[in-house]
């Protein structure tokens, strides 16, 4: 089964003066702005690097419900936070590291359970497969 996700970004004019606007079919994010300064300068709004930890920090959070389940396990919360480092890299803007950061409320689950669970969706989650950086974890029952 493919399942096909479709975005569109619009830009106009140069890097550093232009300005850009992302969308989503689904209509989430609808002609979002972005600009050089929001992406490398901390302005105010969205950049892809944002997005990026967004997805991350879904996509294990599911992942690791998936991975609860496969132990008969089902949590009552699953919060991740994502922290994106974006620096230069042989002279290159690169996402360098991404820090995923969860607390879960599962009841009945083991410290050692967890753990494993939380590894194990750490490195299977479809996001952290499809990026070439450090993925580091702290996971831990709440």
């Amino acid at each position: 089964m493919i399942r096909q996700s479709k975005a569109n970004a619009v830009w106009r004019g140069g890097l550093k003066d232009g300005n850009g606007a992302v969308s989503v079919d689904s209509g989430v994010l609808s002609n979002t702005a972005y600009t050089f300064a929001q992406r490398f300068e901390a302005a105010r709004g969205t950049n892809p690097e944002e997005l990026i930890a967004a997805a991350h920090a879904g996509c294990f959070s599911m992942a690791l419900s998936a991975e609860l389940g496969k132990a008969n396990l089902t949590p009552e919360s699953i919060e991740t936070k994502a922290t994106l480092d974006f620096d230069m890299k042989d002279g290159k803007p690169t996402v360098t590291k991404i820090h995923l950061d969860c607390v879960a409320r599962v009841p009945k689950a083991s410290a050692e359970a967890f753990g494993k669970a939380a590894q194990d969706a750490k490195a299977g989650c479809p996001i952290s497969r499809l990026l070439n950086t450090e993925i580091t974890l702290s996971a831990r029952l709440g």
